[in-house]
C-alpha cells in the first residue's frame, strides 16, 4: 500500500510539473470575474518595471492582460488579491487567433516599458483637504510616481518623465476662486510667495509660464492627463496668453475690459469659442456645464464610445472597461460643454441626453493629451470631502479610465485612422 501511495504521489508531481511547463502564460481577466480591477493595473506595471512585456488584449474580457508565466508573478497576483488564470500554450494560441479574426472587434497591444510618472500637485498639508483621484489610485494600485510643482516645472524637470497628471489646479492665477475658504487663502499666500521668489510679478504670470512648459512637454512627445479644473483652466490660461483676465481681488489690478475678444483659442488644446465667467462667479467659463453648487449629488450617467480595436487603437485603449455606462461624478469642472470642444478633439465619453462631454483625447505635435472632467469617480458629495477608500471600490469603472491613461505610454502605438 505504501509503495502504491508513493507511485501515486510521484505521478501527481510529474503531472503537476508537466502542467507548469506547458502553462507558459498568465491571463489577468478584466471582466466581471476580476476580484480587483484597479490592482490588476498595478500588476501590469510591476511586470513592466522588470523590463518584461505585457500583452493588452483590447476588448477581450474587458481588456485583459496576458503575461509570460513566472512563479514570482503568480505569487504577486495572490499577494495583491488579483484574479488570474494560468494558461497552457494551446489555450493562449486559441485566444490570440480569436482576437486576430478580422470580424472581431479586438486587438493586441504590446506594452514594453514602464513610463516615468509625474503628478503636478502642491506639496503641503493643504492637499489633504482636496484629495486628488490620480494620487489616490496610483497609491492603491502601487504604481510609483513623483510629485512636481511650479519650481520643478520651471527648472525643466519634466524632461525626466513620460507622463504628467495635472492636479485639480487653477492655471489662471485666480486661486481656484475659493478665497472664501480658509485653506484656499493660505494656499494663495503660499503661491504668491513662490511667484515672488521665482521672479514673477504675480501668480497668473507664473502659472502661464508653467502652462507653456507643460504644453511644450506634451508637444515634444509627452503624455498629459488632466482632470477637473486642471483641464479647463489649463486651456483658459493658454488662450489668455498676454491678456489680463483676473479681477483685482485675485492679482491686485483690474482685468482687461476687452479680455474676451483678445483670447487666442488656437493656443488652447481642446476648447475654442468659450466665454469667460465674471470674476465673482465660482465657475471659470462656459467650458464647464456643471451646476452652480458642484458638490451636490448626481444620479446621471455618461457613456463610453465604442471604437474599432483594429483601426482606432488609441481611443480603444483609453476606453477599456468592464462597464461602458458610468455614473457621473461632480467637481469644480464637472463636465465639458460639447459646443466648445474643438472639432479635432476626439470625444471618448459623454452624457448624450445633456450633451455634456466627460472624456476627450487629442494629439499635440509628437505627444498626446487626455482631459477627464469631475473630481473623484467615487467621491462623496458635500463640502467636506474625505479621502476615497478604494478598498471599497476595487471595481470602479471611473477609476479604470485613469489607469488606462497611466499604461498608455507603454504601448507600441498606431495612429488612429478615423
Amino acid at each position: 500500500m505504501l509503495r502504491k501511495g508513493f507511485v501515486l504521489c510521484l505521478c501527481c508531481l510529474l503531472l503537476s510539473a508537466g502542467f507548469i511547463c506547458r502553462a507558459n502564460s498568465i491571463l489577468i481577466p478584466m471582466d466581471d470575474s476580476q476580484k480587483n480591477h484597479l490592482k490588476a493595473y498595478g500588476i501590469a506595471f510591476y511586470v513592466l518595471k522588470k523590463d518584461l512585456a505585457v500583452d493588452w488584449l483590447l476588448n477581450y474580457r474587458g481588456g485583459s492582460f496576458l503575461i509570460t508565466y513566472s512563479r514570482a508573478l503568480e505569487s504577486e497576483c495572490v499577494i495583491r488579491d488579483v484574479t488570474f488564470e494560468v494558461l497552457p500554450e494551446g489555450k493562449v494560441n486559441f485566444i490570440l487567433n480569436e482576437i486576430a479574426h478580422p470580424e472581431v472587434n479586438m486587438n493586441v497591444v504590446k506594452l514594453e516599458q514602464a513610463p516615468k510618472i509625474a503628478v503636478y500637485s502642491p506639496k503641503n498639508e493643504l492637499v489633504a483637504d482636496e484629495t486628488d483621484a490620480v494620487i489616490t489610485v496610483l497609491d492603491y494600485a502601487e504604481i510609483p510616481y513623483t510629485i512636481l510643482y511650479d519650481e520643478e516645472i520651471l527648472k525643466d524637470d519634466l524632461v525626466k518623465y513620460d507622463w504628467l497628471h495635472l492636479h485639480h489646479e487653477d492655471f489662471t492665477g485666480q486661486h481656484g476662486r475659493f478665497l472664501r475658504r480658509e485653506s484656499a487663502v493660505i494656499e494663495s499666500k503660499i503661491q504668491e510667495a513662490t511667484a515672488k521668489q521665482l521672479g514673477y510679478s504675480k501668480v497668473s504670470a507664473m502659472k502661464l509660464d508653467v502652462a507653456k512648459r507643460i504644453k511644450a512637454f506634451c508637444a515634444s512627445g509627452g503624455y498629459l492627463f488632466a482632470m477637473c479644473s486642471g483641464a479647463e483652466t489649463f486651456d483658459i490660461a493658454l488662450a489668455a496668453d498676454g491678456v489680463d483676465i483676473s479681477e483685482s481681488i485675485y492679482d491686485g489690478d483690474e482685468p482687461d475690459v476687452d479680455a474676451q475678444s483678445k483670447l487666442d483659442f488656437t493656443k488652447a488644446l481642446a476648447f475654442e469659442n468659450f466665454t469667460l465667467e465674471p470674476g465673482s462667479s465660482r465657475k471659470f467659463s462656459d467650458i464647464n456645464t456643471g451646476r452652480p453648487d458642484f458638490f451636490e449629488a448626481n444620479n446621471e450617467y455618461f457613456t463610453l464610445f465604442n471604437f474599432s480595436a483594429k483601426w482606432d487603437i488609441i481611443p480603444t485603449m483609453l476606453t477599456q472597461d468592464h462597464a461602458h455606462v458610468i455614473k457621473e461624478f461632480m467637481g469644480q469642472t464637472s463636465s465639458f460643454n460639447k459646443f466648445v470642444v474643438k472639432p479635432e478633439s476626439l470625444i471618448l465619453g459623454e452624457n448624450r441626453q445633456s450633451n455634456n462631454v466627460r472624456y476627450i483625447y487629442g494629439e499635440l505635435g509628437r505627444g498626446h493629451w487626455t482631459y477627464y472632467s469631475g473630481h473623484d469617480p467615487e467621491g462623496s458629495p458635500g463640502r467636506r470631502r474625505t479621502p476615497t477608500d478604494l478598498n471599497l471600490h476595487p471595481h470602479s469603472p471611473g477609476y479604470r479610465l485613469i489607469l488606462n491613461n497611466v499604461l498608455f505610454p507603454s504601448a507600441r502605438k498606431k495612429k488612429q485612422k478615423t
